[in-house]
């Protein structure tokens, strides 16, 4: 079996899914999130989708926004794969 990497669409759409799931979990919208984690509505989209490739930082940001750790948020990635 092949290592997946972060370019895997696979590992995009399960990360982009882990995200919705813990945005709706605490009630944010994407405007709120995407504001918390300082990047756009439409970045926000295109990650929870799995069409966008977020950097380190923004995964990062994202977590702290969602307070969760970026480890906690793998794991939900991982689990969604």
């Amino acid at each position: 079996m092949t290592p997946r990497t972060p370019q895997d669409p696979r590992s995009q759409k399960a990360l982009g899914s882990a995200i919705r799931q813990l945005r709706k979990k605490k009630g944010d919208s994407l405007q709120v999130l995407a504001e918390e984690a300082g990047i756009t509505k439409n970045m926000l989209s295109l990650i929870e989708r799995g069409e966008g490739n977020p950097s380190w930082a923004t995964v990062q940001r994202i977590a702290k926004a969602l307070g969760v750790s970026v480890a906690d948020l793998a794991k939900l990635a991982d689990a969604e794969k």
